[in-house]
């Protein structure tokens, strides 16, 4: 497996994407790959202020989360330190734990889904995933899952957000079929039968 990738994994809060970009990345290394992983809100300036804003100890309109997301984004992809861009350059195969589709789903459940796409453009024409991988776990048992792991929630997770939230994934992904590649796989299985779900997809290409 000599190609570098660029593989997005999206799915509702809960939908177990950090614990797959784990176990996608120690099956890529053990394959031969040089492998970064990396996730959205950053830990970087904006993306902390993000978290902040999320665990609701710092108050925003959706407006401007939308647009402090972007701005994360693109310091995400262009930092000529640790951008996806630059790992990308230097021969990594990245795995990112939210891109932009988390940006048409969550922000689409309070502004027009379309709008977002358009500001997110300039991200997607710097750098397109060559896989958006979306794990479908029904918010059901992710608000089991969050409840069981976190001492609190935050902004989005409740059963009725999450909800919305995986209906505007859904639309998204509708929407972009024709410029986007998109896998869905089962999220509420047990997470090793996902692993292998997910490492498949990624061996045929």
């Amino acid at each position: 497996m000599a190609k570098k990738l660029f593989i997005a994994l999206e799915g509702i809060d809960g939908s177990g994407k950090s614990t797959q970009a784990k176990l996608l990345a120690e099956k890529l290394k053990a394959a031969g790959q040089k492998v970064y992983t990396t996730f959205e809100p950053t830990d970087g300036m904006i993306g902390t202020l993000l978290r902040n804003i999320l665990k609701g100890t710092v108050k925003a309109d959706h407006r401007t989360i939308a647009g402090l997301f972007l701005a994360d984004r693109l310091d995400h992809l262009l930092n000529e330190e640790t951008g996806i861009i630059k790992k990308m350059q230097d021969g990594f195969t990245v795995i990112t734990d939210r891109y932009y589709f988390s940006s048409y789903a969550y922000h689409a459940t309070h502004m027009d889904m379309d709008w977002v796409i358009a500001t997110n453009k300039i991200c997607a024409d710097a750098l397109r995933p060559d896989i958006n991988i979306f794990i479908d776990v029904s918010p059901a048992i992710s608000m089991q899952r969050i409840n069981s792991n976190r001492a609190s929630a935050e902004l989005f997770e409740n059963l009725k957000s999450l909800s919305n939230v995986k209906a505007k994934y859904l639309e998204a992904f509708e929407k972009l079929k024709e410029q986007e590649v998109i896998f869905t796989t089962n999220g509420d299985r047990a997470a090793e039968d996902i692993a292998a779900d997910i490492y498949a997809r990624i061996a045929a290409i």
